[in-house]
């Protein structure tokens, strides 16, 4: 399905509501542990794709494991079938999903007698995995890797005999994502420690009935944060939001500030509004614990006709796709001078933006949603845009609420 969209000039959006669904970060740490602790009851939860496949996954009790796109449910899936004693599974998923690298977890679950072996090609999913009943306790890692593999081994530590004591060699990067997950087991009242590259967490067979409430997510809120900057003139709230969250990407409001949109919050809820008479110059960000948000900020920039030089990316190359190189190739499309390199993004200003310009999503539901907010400035089509359902099934129907023209080619 490929959608057109366009909207009226001036664009304006006047004191608008939006409910976004819950963050598929907590969402799918916290289905993990529900998992493991079933007493535990979940409220506001994500009805992302990504989600779904990783709760099919858990309630399921196929041999063969089938998480799609779903990079997040691969590594943590992983782990938790991995000290499943008794259970013996085959994880498997996309044609993309079977290029995207595994053996860094494989090895590190490898440290605690764990037995998984590869289906084809070595380092890359499809895996076969045999749990069993884990007594080591200690595993070293790369502290530059994915945190979804460090997520993973902290997600089902306490359920390991002895814990985990995981140490991390070099500089860590994502730390947010680390301290969400170690924010959600202190929430349960298992014991963690976070001491310089060492990151304890410490065993517990059960924990007491508790609801979890999953705050909406961050990453969805980055396309609003885009498209009150790209506005004429904008108020809109957005809940449900805490101003002292768990979520990296929550970092969304400095940034923005930057870029002419001011943020307030009150019982849940922020609201996001256009600073008049705003001087816009160009942007330098350091993204390393937030990469997921590269791809909405550089779309600014170029709707704003300012420059960035955005660093920190080096988890981009193994995403949904190659996200640089593929925001290489749209941003061209576009007319857009920008230059990638493995782990930066630079983007000369510009005023012109070419218009129709077909863009391509990659099977990636940030392209399509990242790219969105542009048809303030030009009309633009986005490719088989279903996909965003990965993450935020709702965007489109939200833009349209938003007076967007969204029309299906």
């Amino acid at each position: 399905m490929n959608l057109k969209l366009s909207t009226n000039s001036p664009f304006t959006i006047d004191n608008s509501q939006l409910n976004i669904t819950g963050s598929k970060s907590e969402t799918n740490r916290l289905l993990l542990l529900k998992a493991l602790f079933p007493n535990i009851t979940l409220a506001n939860t994500s009805n992302s794709d990504d989600s779904e496949v990783m709760q099919k996954a858990l309630i399921g009790n196929d041999e063969i494991v089938d998480i799609h796109h779903a990079g997040t449910a691969m590594r943590f899936l992983t782990a938790y079938f991995a000290v499943n004693e008794g259970r013996e599974v085959v994880m498997t998923g996309s044609s993309r999903m079977q290029e995207r690298p595994i053996k860094i977890l494989v090895e590190a679950l490898a440290q605690l007698g764990v037995e998984i072996s590869y289906e084809k090609e070595e380092g890359y999913p499809p895996i076969r995995i045999k749990g069993k009943k884990v007594t080591a306790s200690k595993v070293t890692l790369a502290a530059n890797v994915s945190s979804q593999y460090i997520s993973a081994l902290l997600l089902v530590a306490s359920k390991l005999d002895n814990g985990l004591e995981l140490t991390l060699e070099g500089e860590i990067t994502s730390i947010p994502y680390i301290k969400m997950t170690l924010a959600l087991l202190n929430d349960l009242d298992i014991q963690t420690s976070f001491e310089g590259n060492v990151i304890k967490v410490y065993p517990k067979t059960e924990v007491a009935a508790k609801e979890m409430v999953v705050e909406s997510d961050w990453s969805s809120a980055s396309y609003f944060f885009s498209l009150v900057a790209l506005s004429d003139s904008a108020s809109l709230t957005l809940s449900s939001y805490k101003k002292d969250s768990l979520q990296g990407d929550s970092e969304l409001v400095s940034l923005y500030e930057k870029m002419g949109v001011q943020t307030t919050f009150e019982k849940n809820k922020m609201t996001l509004v256009k600073q008049e008479n705003f001087k816009f110059e160009d942007v330098n960000f350091e993204l390393n614990n937030t990469p997921d948000i590269a791809q909405t900020i550089v779309v600014t920039c170029l709707g704003l006709g300012i420059g960035c030089h955005l660093t920190g990316l080096h988890t981009l190359k193994i995403k949904e796709t190659d996200r640089l190189e593929a925001l290489h190739i749209e941003l061209t499309k576009l007319g857009a001078n920008i230059s990638v390199t493995n782990d930066s993004l630079t983007l000369v200003p510009s005023h012109n933006i070419n218009h129709n310009v077909k863009i391509g999503t990659y099977n990636d539901h940030r392209m399509a949603m990242a790219f969105a907010p542009l048809a303030l400035k030009v009309p633009i089509i986005i490719e088989d845009a279903e996909v965003v359902s990965k993450s935020y099934p709702d965007f489109w129907n939200d833009l349209k609420a938003l007076n967007f023209e969204v029309s299906e080619l």
